[in-house]
Protein backbone atom coordinates (compact mmCIF):
# COMPACT_ATOMS: atom_id res chain seq x y z
CA UNK A 1 0.00 0.00 0.00
CA UNK A 2 1.29 4.06 -0.86
CA UNK A 3 2.94 5.68 2.04
CA UNK A 4 0.43 8.10 3.44
CA UNK A 5 2.67 10.88 3.32
CA UNK A 6 3.68 10.80 0.22
CA UNK A 7 0.39 9.85 -1.15
CA UNK A 8 -1.27 13.36 0.04
CA UNK A 9 1.78 15.36 -0.76
CA UNK A 10 1.27 14.39 -4.71
CA UNK A 11 -2.55 14.66 -4.47
CA UNK A 12 -2.29 18.28 -3.03
CA UNK A 13 -0.42 19.84 -5.87
CA UNK A 14 2.33 19.11 -8.45
CA UNK A 15 4.72 22.48 -6.84
CA UNK A 16 4.42 21.19 -2.86
CA UNK A 17 5.70 17.60 -4.37
CA UNK A 18 8.28 18.62 -6.57
CA UNK A 19 9.82 21.29 -3.39
CA UNK A 20 9.08 17.79 -1.23
CA UNK A 21 11.37 15.78 -3.42
CA UNK A 22 13.88 18.56 -3.86
CA UNK A 23 14.56 18.12 -0.52
CA UNK A 24 14.37 14.64 -0.15
CA UNK A 25 16.44 13.04 -3.13
CA UNK A 26 17.09 10.51 -1.23
CA UNK A 27 13.81 9.14 -0.42
CA UNK A 28 11.65 6.58 -3.07
CA UNK A 29 8.39 7.46 -3.46
CA UNK A 30 5.67 4.75 -2.00
CA UNK A 31 2.57 5.42 -4.25
CA UNK A 32 2.08 1.58 -4.67
CA UNK A 33 -1.83 0.72 -5.34
CA UNK A 34 -2.89 4.36 -5.31
CA UNK A 35 -5.96 5.36 -7.37
CA UNK A 36 -4.96 8.10 -8.97
CA UNK A 37 -7.41 7.98 -12.14
CA UNK A 38 -7.40 10.85 -14.39
CA UNK A 39 -4.84 12.79 -12.20
CA UNK A 40 -3.05 15.87 -13.61
CA UNK A 41 0.89 14.79 -13.14
CA UNK A 42 1.62 16.63 -16.30
CA UNK A 43 5.80 17.67 -16.43
CA UNK A 44 6.25 16.49 -12.72
CA UNK A 45 8.64 14.31 -11.34
CA UNK A 46 8.31 10.51 -10.34
CA UNK A 47 11.64 8.92 -10.72
CA UNK A 48 12.33 6.33 -9.12
CA UNK A 49 8.98 5.71 -7.38
CA UNK A 50 7.13 2.78 -6.68
CA UNK A 51 3.49 2.72 -8.76
CA UNK A 52 3.36 -1.40 -8.66
CA UNK A 53 -0.24 -2.01 -9.20
CA UNK A 54 -1.66 1.74 -9.14
CA UNK A 55 -4.46 2.79 -11.17
CA UNK A 56 -3.50 5.49 -13.33
CA UNK A 57 -6.04 5.27 -15.86
CA UNK A 58 -6.50 8.41 -17.95
CA UNK A 59 -3.81 10.27 -15.88
CA UNK A 60 -2.04 12.70 -17.57
CA UNK A 61 1.55 12.24 -17.33
CA UNK A 62 2.88 14.12 -20.20
CA UNK A 63 6.60 15.07 -20.13
CA UNK A 64 6.99 13.83 -16.24
CA UNK A 65 10.32 12.32 -15.81
CA UNK A 66 9.73 8.95 -14.99
CA UNK A 67 12.36 7.28 -14.75
CA UNK A 68 13.47 3.88 -13.12
CA UNK A 69 9.84 3.86 -12.15
CA UNK A 70 8.32 0.62 -11.24
CA UNK A 71 4.49 -0.01 -12.51
CA UNK A 72 4.14 -3.31 -12.48
CA UNK A 73 0.60 -4.49 -12.73
CA UNK A 74 -0.60 -1.28 -12.95
CA UNK A 75 -3.34 0.23 -14.77
CA UNK A 76 -1.87 3.01 -17.36
CA UNK A 77 -5.20 2.56 -19.99
CA UNK A 78 -5.57 5.42 -21.94
CA UNK A 79 -2.65 7.29 -20.07
CA UNK A 80 -1.59 10.23 -21.32
CA UNK A 81 2.67 9.73 -21.27
CA UNK A 82 3.31 11.72 -24.86
CA UNK A 83 7.17 12.73 -23.73
CA UNK A 84 7.65 10.97 -21.03
CA UNK A 85 11.08 9.69 -19.89
CA UNK A 86 10.68 6.20 -18.82
CA UNK A 87 14.40 5.12 -19.57
CA UNK A 88 14.75 2.23 -17.74
CA UNK A 89 11.32 1.91 -16.20
CA UNK A 90 9.09 -1.20 -15.17
CA UNK A 91 6.27 -1.74 -16.61
CA UNK A 92 6.04 -5.79 -16.31
CA UNK A 93 2.49 -6.99 -16.79
CA UNK A 94 0.85 -3.45 -17.21
CA UNK A 95 -2.21 -2.46 -18.66
CA UNK A 96 -0.90 0.38 -21.43
CA UNK A 97 -4.17 -0.40 -23.96
CA UNK A 98 -4.95 3.03 -25.95
CA UNK A 99 -2.08 4.75 -24.39
CA UNK A 100 -0.60 7.70 -26.07
CA UNK A 101 3.15 7.18 -25.41
CA UNK A 102 4.14 9.13 -28.57
CA UNK A 103 8.09 10.84 -28.34
CA UNK A 104 8.16 8.97 -25.18
CA UNK A 105 11.91 7.55 -23.75
CA UNK A 106 11.98 3.89 -23.49
CA UNK A 107 14.68 3.30 -23.71
CA UNK A 108 15.66 -0.07 -21.60
CA UNK A 109 12.51 -0.27 -20.15
CA UNK A 110 10.91 -3.79 -19.30
CA UNK A 111 7.58 -4.38 -20.82
CA UNK A 112 7.69 -8.07 -20.68
CA UNK A 113 3.96 -9.56 -20.78
CA UNK A 114 2.03 -5.77 -21.12
CA UNK A 115 -1.16 -5.42 -22.92
CA UNK A 116 -0.16 -2.23 -25.15
CA UNK A 117 -3.38 -3.18 -27.59
CA UNK A 118 -3.86 0.33 -29.54
CA UNK A 119 -1.20 2.00 -28.20
CA UNK A 120 0.41 5.40 -29.65
CA UNK A 121 4.06 5.13 -29.73
CA UNK A 122 4.87 6.73 -33.04
CA UNK A 123 8.38 8.45 -32.87
CA UNK A 124 8.93 6.76 -29.16
CA UNK A 125 12.69 5.36 -28.24
CA UNK A 126 12.40 1.67 -27.28
CA UNK A 127 16.21 0.78 -28.40
CA UNK A 128 17.12 -2.04 -25.89
CA UNK A 129 13.59 -2.06 -24.32
CA UNK A 130 12.63 -5.37 -23.54
CA UNK A 131 8.83 -6.53 -24.69
CA UNK A 132 9.06 -10.11 -25.17
CA UNK A 133 5.32 -12.10 -25.24
CA UNK A 134 3.33 -8.23 -24.93
CA UNK A 135 0.44 -7.72 -27.13
CA UNK A 136 0.73 -4.88 -29.57
CA UNK A 137 -1.54 -5.49 -31.51
CA UNK A 138 -2.68 -2.52 -33.61
CA UNK A 139 -0.26 -0.29 -31.91
CA UNK A 140 1.36 2.99 -33.83
CA UNK A 141 4.94 2.51 -34.21
CA UNK A 142 5.61 4.74 -36.98
CA UNK A 143 8.96 6.09 -37.02
CA UNK A 144 9.82 4.44 -33.50
CA UNK A 145 13.23 3.41 -32.55
CA UNK A 146 13.24 -0.17 -31.75
CA UNK A 147 17.05 -1.07 -32.10
CA UNK A 148 18.44 -4.07 -30.25
CA UNK A 149 14.82 -4.74 -28.88
CA UNK A 150 13.61 -8.04 -27.68
CA UNK A 151 10.33 -8.72 -29.25
CA UNK A 152 10.37 -12.26 -28.84
CA UNK A 153 6.77 -13.95 -29.11
CA UNK A 154 5.20 -10.27 -29.09
CA UNK A 155 2.17 -9.79 -30.66
CA UNK A 156 2.07 -6.98 -33.69
CA UNK A 157 -0.93 -8.04 -35.63
CA UNK A 158 -1.76 -4.74 -37.95
CA UNK A 159 0.68 -2.75 -36.06
CA UNK A 160 2.24 0.15 -37.66
CA UNK A 161 5.65 0.04 -38.36
CA UNK A 162 6.06 2.40 -40.77
CA UNK A 163 10.10 3.83 -41.04
CA UNK A 164 10.32 1.99 -37.61
CA UNK A 165 14.03 1.38 -37.02
CA UNK A 166 14.21 -2.46 -35.99
CA UNK A 167 17.90 -3.40 -36.38
CA UNK A 168 19.12 -5.83 -34.98
CA UNK A 169 15.72 -6.58 -33.08
CA UNK A 170 15.13 -9.80 -31.64
CA UNK A 171 11.55 -10.97 -33.53
CA UNK A 172 11.60 -14.42 -33.07
CA UNK A 173 8.13 -16.25 -33.57
CA UNK A 174 6.47 -12.89 -33.41
CA UNK A 175 3.38 -12.16 -34.72
CA UNK A 176 3.14 -9.57 -37.32
CA UNK A 177 0.28 -10.78 -39.48
CA UNK A 178 -1.43 -7.49 -42.05
CA UNK A 179 1.36 -5.26 -39.89
CA UNK A 180 2.38 -2.29 -41.74
CA UNK A 181 6.10 -2.11 -42.22
CA UNK A 182 6.78 0.20 -45.45
CA UNK A 183 10.21 1.43 -45.21
CA UNK A 184 11.46 -0.68 -42.45
CA UNK A 185 14.59 -0.97 -41.14
CA UNK A 186 15.27 -4.59 -40.27
CA UNK A 187 18.97 -4.76 -40.64
CA UNK A 188 20.26 -7.91 -38.66
CA UNK A 189 16.74 -8.43 -37.29
CA UNK A 190 15.87 -11.75 -36.12
CA UNK A 191 12.46 -13.02 -37.58
CA UNK A 192 13.03 -16.87 -37.46
CA UNK A 193 9.69 -18.40 -37.11
CA UNK A 194 7.89 -15.05 -37.40
CA UNK A 195 4.65 -14.85 -38.53
CA UNK A 196 4.82 -12.07 -41.76
CA UNK A 197 2.08 -13.71 -43.60
CA UNK A 198 0.10 -10.31 -45.52
CA UNK A 199 2.51 -7.89 -44.01
CA UNK A 200 3.05 -4.64 -46.11
CA UNK A 201 7.43 -4.72 -46.01
CA UNK A 202 7.23 -2.67 -49.36
CA UNK A 203 10.70 -0.63 -49.30
CA UNK A 204 11.95 -2.05 -46.53
CA UNK A 205 15.84 -2.59 -45.61
CA UNK A 206 16.10 -6.20 -44.64
CA UNK A 207 19.85 -7.07 -45.51
CA UNK A 208 21.65 -9.52 -43.45
CA UNK A 209 17.83 -10.19 -41.79
CA UNK A 210 17.03 -13.80 -40.52
CA UNK A 211 13.45 -15.20 -42.04
CA UNK A 212 14.47 -18.70 -41.99
CA UNK A 213 11.03 -20.50 -40.70
CA UNK A 214 9.36 -17.46 -41.08
CA UNK A 215 5.70 -17.24 -42.95
CA UNK A 216 5.77 -14.46 -45.58
CA UNK A 217 3.06 -15.78 -47.66
CA UNK A 218 1.02 -12.93 -49.54
CA UNK A 219 3.71 -10.37 -48.15
CA UNK A 220 4.00 -7.22 -50.18
CA UNK A 221 8.25 -7.21 -50.18
CA UNK A 222 8.24 -4.90 -53.49
CA UNK A 223 11.76 -2.93 -53.85
CA UNK A 224 12.71 -4.35 -50.53
CA UNK A 225 16.69 -4.83 -49.63
CA UNK A 226 17.02 -8.19 -49.78
CA UNK A 227 20.80 -8.58 -49.66
CA UNK A 228 22.80 -11.14 -47.78
CA UNK A 229 19.02 -12.19 -46.45
CA UNK A 230 18.04 -15.87 -44.82
CA UNK A 231 15.04 -17.17 -46.00
CA UNK A 232 15.86 -20.79 -45.46
CA UNK A 233 12.52 -22.94 -45.46
CA UNK A 234 10.62 -20.17 -45.33
CA UNK A 235 6.91 -19.52 -46.49
CA UNK A 236 6.84 -17.18 -49.74
CA UNK A 237 4.09 -18.71 -51.23
CA UNK A 238 2.14 -15.44 -53.83
CA UNK A 239 4.65 -13.05 -51.90
CA UNK A 240 5.33 -9.88 -54.04
CA UNK A 241 8.97 -9.21 -54.54
CA UNK A 242 8.58 -7.48 -57.48
CA UNK A 243 12.05 -5.24 -57.70
CA UNK A 244 13.52 -6.64 -55.17
CA UNK A 245 17.18 -6.43 -54.46
CA UNK A 246 18.09 -10.28 -54.02
CA UNK A 247 21.91 -10.17 -53.97
CA UNK A 248 23.72 -13.32 -52.15
CA UNK A 249 20.02 -13.60 -50.49
CA UNK A 250 19.45 -17.59 -49.52
CA UNK A 251 15.81 -18.92 -50.74
CA UNK A 252 17.62 -22.44 -49.98
CA UNK A 253 14.43 -24.78 -48.92
CA UNK A 254 11.92 -21.49 -49.19
CA UNK A 255 8.49 -22.26 -50.62
CA UNK A 256 8.29 -20.05 -53.79
CA UNK A 257 4.55 -21.14 -54.42
CA UNK A 258 3.23 -18.56 -56.96
CA UNK A 259 6.30 -16.69 -57.45
CA UNK A 260 8.03 -16.15 -61.08
CA UNK A 261 11.63 -16.80 -59.93
CA UNK A 262 12.26 -16.63 -63.75
CA UNK A 263 11.59 -12.51 -63.69
CA UNK A 264 13.44 -11.97 -60.51
CA UNK A 265 16.81 -10.42 -60.97
CA UNK A 266 19.03 -13.02 -58.47
CA UNK A 267 22.59 -12.20 -57.94
CA UNK A 268 24.42 -15.25 -56.06
CA UNK A 269 21.52 -16.16 -54.59
CA UNK A 270 21.09 -19.67 -53.68
CA UNK A 271 17.85 -21.35 -53.74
Amino acid sequence: MANGEHLVLLQRNTVDWLEWRALHPEVEPDLSEARLVGMNLKQTSLAGSNLRGADLSRADLSATDLTGTIFNQANLREAHLADALLIAAELIVTDLVGANLQGADLRGANLIGSDLRGANLQGADLSGANLIGTDLSKANLRQADLTAAKLNRTSLVRATLNQANLAEADLTAANLFEAEMIEVHLFKANLQRANLSQAHLSKANAAMANFSQADLAGADLRWANLTKANFQFASLQFAKLQGATLVRTSLVQADLTGIDVAALTLYKTWH
